[in-house]
C-alpha cells in the first residue's frame, strides 16, 4: 500500500520529541487542548497532530517498564496537501518498525478500526476510511491504538481527542487559505 510521502515527517519528528524545541517552531500556527497544528509553504501541507498521554508495554504477557523501551516519539496526525488532493489522510508514526505483516489496532471509544502498517508508519486502508476515523475522532475523547514491533513488543498508546475537532478545523483552514 502506497501513501503520500509526507515531506515533513523527518521535521516533524524533530521537533515535537520535546516540549520545548515544539514550543521553538515557527510552522505551528495554534494550540488545540492536546493537538497542535503546523502548516508548510513548500508543498502547501497542514496538519494536526498529537503524542500519546499514556504509552504501555509488554513482552510475552510480562509488561516492560517504560524506561527500557527505545523508540521515537510516537505521534497521531491528519494531513491536508492541497496539491496532490489529500485532505484528512491520518497517519500513524509509531517511533519504531511494526512487525511485519500485521495489522494496527485503532481503538476510538470502542469502535475499532484497522490501519495498514509500513516500516514504522501506519494508515487506514482507503480515504473512505480515513473519513470515518475522522467522524469517529470529532465525536470522541480517546484513541487506543495497540500494534506489535519488530522485535515483539506489544505496544498500547493512549491520545486524548480534546482539541481535535478545532485542530483538524485549523488545519483545513490553513490549507485553503
Amino acid at each position: 500500500m502506497f501513501k503520500t510521502l509526507i515531506s515533513s515527517a523527518a521535521c516533524i519528528l524533530g521537533l515535537l520529541c520535546s516540549s520545548a524545541s515544539a514550543q521553538e517552531t515557527s510552522n505551528r500556527v495554534s494550540i488545540q487542548t492536546d493537538w497542535s497544528v503546523f502548516v508548510e509553504s513548500d508543498p502547501k501541507e497542514c496538519w494536526a497532530v498529537t503524542v500519546p498521554k499514556k504509552s504501555e508495554y509488554s513482552r510475552g504477557g510480562i509488561v516492560v517498564p517504560n524506561k527500557k523501551i527505545k523508540r521515537g516519539k510516537p505521534l497521531l496526525f491528519v494531513f491536508h496537501r492541497p496539491s496532490q488532493n489529500v485532505n484528512g489522510q491520518v497517519a500513524l508514526a509509531g517511533g519504531y518498525t511494526f512487525a511485519n505483516g500485521l495489522l494496527i489496532e485503532l481503538d476510538l471509544d470502542s469502535v475499532k478500526y484497522e490501519l495498514v502498517a509500513d516500516g514504522d508508519w501506519a494508515w487506514p486502508p482507503s480515504p473512505a476510511d480515513d473519513a470515518k476515523i475522522i467522524a469517529a475522532m470529532k465525536r470522541g475523547a480517546k484513541a487506543v491504538v495497540t500494534a506489535k514491533s519488530e522485535r515483539g513488543t506489544k505496544i498500547k498508546d493512549s491520545f486524548s481527542l480534546k482539541g481535535f475537532t478545532a485542530a483538524i478545523k485549523d488545519a483545513e483552514k490553513s490549507c485553503a487559505d
